[in-house]
């Protein structure tokens, strides 16, 4: 699976989840100080986001010091659903019900051990097909479509 990565700050919790993730055979693309630039987390999200967007990559992690702002600016790249995690349960929740293509992490508050859990359960669950499930996930659409701007449509 190609999964594009990217923060704000290159960490060891980055480091361990690039390693990680290759690990498990992944093909990784870096993006902001991962990939030796200096891009603020506006620009990371962007560009994370824009690469699942078009499917240059499969899946997505993203990083900043809380998690909140990576998450903002990938969530405003239509088909984006970035779901900022701090544990297993809450990472499989978000691809079951919110049918998730984003992992965002805190760099304050995530150990590598929990990433790696988040990692675990990520991988495991494929997104839910509840039909209740995918009415929302449509809804989700339906919101981006009505406020995308006339230029974008």
């Amino acid at each position: 699976m190609r999964i594009a990565v990217g923060s704000d700050e290159a960490t060891q919790l980055t480091a361990a989840v690039v390693e990680d993730l290759r690990e498990r055979g992944h093909d990784v693309k870096l993006f902001g100080p991962l990939e030796g630039r200096s891009d603020p987390w506006p620009q990371v999200g962007q560009d994370v986001g824009a690469a699942v967007a078009a499917g240059d990559a499969d899946q997505g992690v993203l990083f900043c010091w809380t998690g909140t702002g990576v998450s903002i600016a990938a969530n405003k790249v239509p088909g984006i659903r970035a779901a900022l995690c701090h544990d297993a349960e809450t990472a499989r929740g978000a691809r079951i019900w919110n049918h998730a293509n984003v992992l965002v992490m805190s760099l304050r508050a995530t150990p590598p051990v929990i990433a790696r859990e988040m990692l675990d359960a990520w991988f495991a669950t494929p997104p839910g097909e509840d039909a209740e499930d995918q009415a929302c996930v449509e809804q989700i659409a339906q919101i981006e479509s009505r406020y995308a701007s006339p230029a974008a449509r």
